[in-house]
């Protein structure tokens, strides 16, 4: 995959007041109460730490939290993993100095044939994460990779490059994964996607929960071990972020799933505050307030997700919208619908449509971001256009009367924003055109018409919906609203409630979806299943039933 990005988008009155508060304060700070006490900008790697740990001085194995890969380029994959021989503690039992880790990239899983290898330095401003940019690999290839800090060694991973570009791929396949709240249940659904034969995984947001966690896990129930005390409180503070990426990423299902596949990540809400836009958070704290917690959490973010340097946060402000190439096949737009939004309107729940809706100021993308999305639409010569993003794109009536209500989050609440996308990706004569979901804890297919109001328009696209890994609990097949939807959503193809994932096979000639289910979470050990599959056909769009 090639990568491009766009300058990020900045409020500079806010983002200024955000900068003047102690970094020791940022660092140490806990409770609601330290919000004001974050320092949005820490100093570059290797600034604040002269000293160095010997690693062989590491009396407990430093990989507790897996190893991951992410972005696969032609010709280079960027490699994660963090050092934590203590995860629940707020310093993961490593001092602040720097830790010299070794990787190395094989052909083989007994990595007897070594393609790359290197050293890196796991810094303690940024948690003693390391993010390595394996380069000068061949296209198109599997590859295996570990990790040593003295005498221990990681898990082994496995990931692949892209194809070079405008190779003439003839298929991929990927999984789409969203919305992992830890207190709902187990995540049984990535142990199932670890064994399964996808070439990347999209994640669409909800990675992270900010609630608090009680001492037996919520739902997991837990009668084996007592959870720490401090993760039962809602994610204020830079340690509190790091903390609770700690708890979900020693999972051992989620450590599986990246162990097995590079993943291609983007955020929604939970991963810092419930339904915020922009600087808007959920309650009433000041936005300069705001800006400072959204700096701590888009911090965490970065330390212990699978990216690149150019996604690395600037307080407040994270470059994460980006696109990402598989040859001739596929033109991947990841989007972030978080970060740049307008406030919704009419609060941010299920509400009756109102003129500010069609308002075209407002804006679910921002000015740049959109104008970076239509562009590269302009300018793509791939097979398959697919839009990563976040929340549900299609029109979505929650009742059978007229008006209905529709979700003020969701692109229902920003029609005049959808409008323009829908326009830009006709101008640009884009013809297999799919948007990839999360966020809404059910699997849905749609198709996206040009008008929704319209059931005869013309059909644009496919809009294929994720299911969560373990939010809401176990869920059912058919809901108690899914007749409704169903009757009152004509291009509404697919609808299920239960956990689990998704995979899309994209071919020359057709893009099949299998939306995979397990019967429960609350327990572990649920078996897998596929509820149902569609297929779309290139030149053709709209889903059928395979």
């Amino acid at each position: 995959m090639t990568i491009t990005t766009d300058p990020p988008q900045h409020s500079p009155e806010l983002r200024a007041a955000a900068r003047h508060i102690g970094r020791r304060r940022f660092l140490t700070g806990t409770g609601a109460a330290a919000a004001l006490a974050f320092a949005v900008n820490l100093p570059a790697a290797g600034t604040a730490s002269a000293a160095q740990l010997d690693p062989r001085e590491i009396t407990d194995d430093p990989f507790t939290l897996g190893v991951a890969s992410g972005d696969p380029l032609p010709d280079s994959v960027l490699l994660w993993t963090r050092l934590a021989p203590a995860p629940y503690q707020p310093d993961s039992g490593l001092p602040a100095q720097r830790v010299t880790v070794h990787w190395e990239l094989a052909h083989d899983e007994a990595f007897t044939r070594i393609a790359r290898r290197g050293a890196a330095i796991a810094y303690p401003e940024f948690h003693h994460s390391v993010h390595v940019e394996a380069g000068g690999l061949d296209a198109d290839r599997v590859y295996h990779y570990r990790f040593r800090a003295g005498t221990w060694i990681s898990d082994a991973g496995r990931t692949r490059t892209a194809p070079a570009p405008g190779a003439a791929a003839s298929s991929l396949t990927f999984a789409a994964v969203s919305c992992q709240s830890y207190t709902d249940g187990y995540f049984t659904p990535y142990r199932h996607l670890a064994q399964d034969d996808v070439d990347v995984v999209f994640h669409l947001g909800d990675y992270l929960y900010e609630y608090a966690v009680n001492s037996v896990g919520g739902y997991r129930n837990y009668t084996d071990r007592t959870l720490p005390g401090l993760f039962n409180r809602e994610t204020v503070t830079l340690e509190d972020y790091r903390l609770r990426y700690a708890l979900f990423k020693s999972d051992p299902d989620l450590r599986a799933a990246h162990a097995a596949h590079p993943f291609v990540v983007t955020w929604d809400d939970h991963e810092t505050e419930n339904n915020y836009a922009d600087d808007t958070p959920e309650n009433s704290v000041p936005p300069e307030e705001f800006l400072l917690r959204r700096a701590a959490a888009y911090r965490a973010y970065w330390e212990n997700q699978p990216l690149r340097r150019p996604q690395r946060p600037a307080g407040p402000d994270m470059q994460l919208y980006r696109r990402l190439k598989w040859g001739s096949l596929a033109q991947f737009d990841v989007l972030d619908t978080r970060q740049y939004r307008s406030n919704q309107a009419y609060g941010d729940g299920a509400q009756l449509p109102g003129p500010e809706i069609d308002d075209p100021a407002r804006t679910m993308t921002g000015a740049t971001q959109e104008r970076w999305l239509l562009g590269g639409w302009r300018e793509s010569t791939a097979l398959w256009n697919v839009v990563p993003q976040q929340v549900v794109f299609s029109q979505r009536r929650f009742d059978l009367t007229t008006p209905s209500r529709v979700s003020m989050d969701a692109w229902d609440g920003y029609r005049a924003s959808r409008r323009r996308v829908l326009d830009g990706a006709k101008a640009a004569g884009i013809e297999n055109l799919m948007v990839l979901t999360g966020d809404v804890h059910v699997g849905y297919g749609f198709d996206i018409k040009d008008d929704f109001d319209a059931p005869d328009s013309a059909t644009l696209g496919t809009e294929i919906v994720a299911t969560s890994i373990a939010s809401g609990r176990d869920g059912a097949d058919r809901p108690a609203n899914w007749d409704t939807y169903l009757k009152a959503n004509p291009h509404l193809r697919f609808y299920n409630g239960r956990r689990g994932y998704v995979t899309v096979a994209l071919g020359q000639e057709l893009a099949r979806a299998d939306f995979k289910t397990v019967p429960y979470v609350t327990t572990p050990g649920a078996p897998v299943s596929t509820a149902a599959s569609f297929v779309t056909q290139v030149g053709e769009q709209g889903l059928k039933p395979a």
